[in-house]
């Protein structure tokens, strides 16, 4: 009886330390693939600056109004003034839902003597 609870025991500690080694090398497979996954996220980061800079450098008011003067004739864009812009008594705001009233309206006093 002692030897096979001896068996047992080694058995036991067999497996746990398989099972353990299994989860170590999962493991190290996920922070690997954690650490290319930064990488990459590092890489766009880097590449979305770029862009960024890009868009800034492209959309200079200097840039944009020498385009604009150079296909004038295909565009036909004129520079913004304050009278292209309507005044706030101007805008026609929609009027709210008006109430049909022509139908009666029930109201129940069943609550109104609540305490």
């Amino acid at each position: 009886m002692r030897s096979l609870f001896f068996v047992l025991s080694v058995l036991a500690v067999i497996g746990s330390g398989y099972w353990a080694n299994r989860e170590i090398a999962l493991t190290q497979d996920e922070l690997d693939r954690v650490k290319v996954l930064q990488q990459d996220i590092a890489i766009a980061r880097e590449r979305l600056s770029i862009l960024k800079a890009e868009w800034a450098y492209l959309n200079r008011p200097d840039r944009l109004r020498d385009l604009a003067d150079l296909n004038f004739d295909k565009l036909g864009l004129l520079p913004m003034q304050p009278s292209h812009f309507a005044q706030a008594d101007q805008i026609a705001y929609p009027r709210p839902p008006e109430l049909d009233l022509s139908q009666p309206i029930e109201v129940s006093s069943a609550g109104a003597n609540r305490p």
